[in-house]
């Protein structure tokens, strides 16, 4: 079972909105695009949420103890950079490729974080589903 999940569209902080990303199956990636790789295109940011599950038997939420991170894996996670959120805007985006490690805990409503994509000269227009995003967090419990 999973415990954390990401949403995309217009997901508000603190709320408990979004769309759910799919986990896995491709049915519902995150968009980002179209880009055109001959100018080296670099996508706006857009705004995605991570939030915890609530416990269907006690009613309480899940909540991470610890860092969170959220890794770009895939065939071209490198052309992907993540930020945190800054008041309501994109804070300053990590490398391309790189982890980004959110400090304070994850609850069951929405902790914004922001991620772009680039094109890079030369690779074949398609659409790309390649890229997945992987969630790590050390511990995570049943709030009381």
């Amino acid at each position: 079972m999973a415990y954390l999940h990401l949403y995309a569209g217009t997901p508000t902080a603190g709320g408990t909105d979004g769309q759910l990303l799919s986990e896995g199956d491709h049915s519902a990636p995150v968009t980002i695009g179209p880009l055109n790789a001959s100018t080296n295109q670099v996508s706006s940011p857009v705004k995605m949420a991570i939030r915890a599950d609530v416990d269907s038997v006690s009613g309480h939420a899940y909540v991470t103890g610890d860092t969170t991170t959220i890794t770009p894996t895939g065939t071209t996670a490198a052309d992907w950079a993540l930020a945190p959120d800054s008041s309501g805007s994109a804070g300053t985006f990590g490398s391309y490729g790189a982890a980004l490690t959110l400090s304070s805990g994850i609850t069951n409503t929405n902790t914004i974080f922001w991620a772009k994509a680039k094109a890079v000269s030369g690779e074949t227009p398609a659409s790309d589903i390649s890229v997945g995003l992987h969630v790590v967090c050390g511990t995570i419990n049943l709030a009381s």
